[in-house]
Parts: structure tokens; C-alpha cells; sequence
């Protein structure tokens, strides 16, 4: 029996099937729904887990390559968000572009996992290094 680090069967499935250059969403509870791509919803209630809980929980095994995230996210959120962000990434670089560019990258990730995240524009594309 697992008894620490990632426990939730469906979301070690998920991480076990990205390799090399491949891309997993971080969404936030508002994100639209992509029916092409693997989704493990792991939101209970509101911003139950974070975004930045679920990074933090992966990214112990999980190479980061860069970061992808909306510019509206810049300009909705104050800097010691940003920051909070930052911090978390292991100096893998972190790419702002238009959301509507953003998720124009969604299709071909991996899965996308569904968190309770409120903050507005918390949206995620993370790249395997």
C-alpha cells in the first residue's frame, strides 16, 4: 500500500505516461473541459487543492522543462503571486503568452488535472524536461 507522496491512483497513472518533451495542464476549477485529452479531477471545494498544491506535489517527481501560463495571469494577479509561482519552478524557464494561445497548447498535452484553484488565470502547461 502506498503510504506517502502521491496517492490518488488515477493521477500516478497519468504521470506515469509522461515522458520526454510531453505536457501535462494544471487548470484551474473553471477550465473548460477537453474531451480528447485524459482528465483526473481532483477539485472537492473551493481552491481544495491549489494549483500550486498539486505542482508542489508532483513536481518532487517530475523533471520541469518550461512553463507555460496566460499573460492574463500577470495582469490579474498581484507580484507575490507570481512569485509564489516562480519559487516552485526550479529555475525551469516560465513563458507567458495570450490565453488564447495558451490553450491552443492543451490538446496535445498528456491530461490535464482539474484542482479547485480560484485564482484567476492559475492555468498551467507544464512541459517534461
Amino acid at each position: 500500500m502506498l503510504y506517502k507522496g502521491i496517492l490518488n491512483p488515477a493521477l500516478l497513472e497519468l504521470l506515469a505516461r509522461i515522458r520526454h518533451t510531453n505536457t501535462l495542464v494544471i487548470a484551474d476549477r473553471g477550465f473548460p473541459y477537453w474531451p480528447q485529452i485524459q482528465t483526473v479531477d481532483l477539485s472537492l471545494v473551493d481552491d481544495v487543492p491549489t494549483v500550486l498544491q498539486v505542482l508542489d506535489a508532483i513536481r518532487g517527481n517530475f523533471k520541469i522543462g518550461r512553463v507555460f501560463a496566460a499573460d492574463e495571469f500577470k495582469k490579474n494577479n498581484d507580484v507575490a503571486r507570481l512569485h509564489a509561482l516562480t519559487s516552485r519552478l526550479d529555475g525551469a524557464p516560465l513563458v507567458f503568452e495570450p490565453h488564447v494561445e495558451f490553450k491552443k497548447r492543451v490538446p496535445s498535452a498528456i491530461g490535464l488535472i482539474r484542482t479547485g484553484d480560484t485564482v484567476q488565470y492559475a492555468n498551467l502547461i507544464i512541459e517534461s524536461a
